[in-house]
């Protein structure tokens, strides 16, 4: 009866409110998983060492053009650039940064005046932030724009994580993680970017928060710009949501995929069918699989994340992924996600392949 699926019975978080956090006991119910991997429309061209986290720069002028820029994990690590074919520019390629971990884009940062697409990267071995213009991926960061300054704790300051805030009132942030940190509630750092009055950016501290398990790591992190929330994965643990803006406190709000992932939460990527509902999917890595939770939540309660599907996929130990909504050419007429291969690739899926009978296309 169930050629082509599977059903796994997991246990999914009723979310119960208490103050602003949102945790609860599990129900059990029963979501779908293919027994076939999905396969990418486009695999793309090797890096030189470890694929590890990609994003998705949409050009404005014509969407067949868009690009997706993925770092290549060495301590002679690189940016790469791909074209939808998934084919190397190898003139926007960014090389000789020390260990990039993960990457994340934001859309009309102001810089001399001009409203620039940029792309920011973590430079573990540097401990700083590096900032690139696109689409020609010229760097605007001075060299570098050190982060997580005063911290002694051993690898306290090695850059992992990274994700852009763009607020209503056009006020732009970087979340930033690392290797480990403290279990206090400050693991995550945040950043306000503007132009340094030189043409380079500039990062002024605003605040730190995040709880944190002490599993494992935090590397993910996917900010929803409409809604106003941080997600991020607590390694071996399950997901946490806060809010974006920093004057709306540092209080956890939600936790949920706290059951039934194999081995490590990884990468977290959201897409919109609205301006408010759509999908929140997050890397099951030692399944090859992504879970798919609300975005919108259930019901009255916005924080209930509820599991509504399993993908599994091709691209092996899913790490980083990237998800966009808008149709970009003839091959990703409803969206294009992209997910991280341990074969050091990237697999660039349809959306439509992704949600199947189950979920909605834009």
């Amino acid at each position: 009866m169930f050629k082509h699926k599977s059903i796994l019975y997991l246990s999914i978080p009723v979310l119960l409110s208490s103050c602003s956090q949102h945790i609860s006991p599990a129900v059990s119910t029963a979501v779908t998983e293919n027994a076939v991997a999905i396969k990418p429309a486009v695999i793309t061209e090797k890096v030189g060492f470890d694929s590890d986290d990609p994003a998705i720069w949409v050009n404005p002028q014509d969407a067949s053009k868009s690009l997706v820029i993925g770092t290549d994990k060495s301590v002679t690590g690189a940016l790469y650039v791909f074209d939808l074919q998934g084919k190397i520019r190898q003139d926007l390629v960014v090389k000789g940064l020390k260990r990039p971990n993960n990457v994340d884009i934001a859309y009309g940062l102001k810089i001399n005046g001009k409203s620039t697409d940029i792309a920011i990267t973590t430079e573990r071995f540097t401990h700083k932030l590096r900032i690139y213009s696109l689409p020609d991926m010229q760097a605007i960061d001075g060299g570098g724009i050190p982060v997580f300054e005063g911290e002694t704790g051993a690898e306290y300051r090695d850059l992992m994580g990274v994700s852009i805030y763009t607020s209503r009132s056009g006020k732009m942030y970087v979340i930033a993680g690392r290797k480990t940190g403290p279990a206090d509630g400050s693991y995550l750092w945040q950043y306000l970017l503007s132009d340094n009055g030189a043409g380079q950016v500039k990062a002024e501290l605003v605040r730190k928060f995040g709880r944190y398990s002490g599993k494992k790591e935090i590397e993910s992190i996917a900010v929803d710009n409409e809604l106003g929330y941080i997600y991020y994965s607590d390694e071996q643990y399950g997901v946490r949501q806060y809010y974006a803006d920093p004057e709306k406190g540092n209080e956890q709000l939600a936790e949920f995929g706290t059951t039934g992932f194999q081995e490590d939460h990884e990468g977290i990527s959201i897409y919109k069918t609205s301006s408010r509902k759509g999908y929140i999917l997050v890397s099951d890595q030692g399944a090859n699989r992504f879970q798919i939770f609300s975005r919108e939540g259930s019901g009255k309660n916005p924080f209930n994340h509820q599991l509504l599907k399993i993908v599994k996929l091709s691209a092996g130990h899913s790490d980083g992924s990237d998800v966009v909504n808008v149709p970009l050419n003839a091959t990703f007429k409803h969206g294009l996600f992209v997910v991280m291969s341990d074969d050091r690739t990237f697999h660039f899926y349809r959306w439509e392949d992704i949600a199947g009978t189950d979920l909605k296309v834009k």
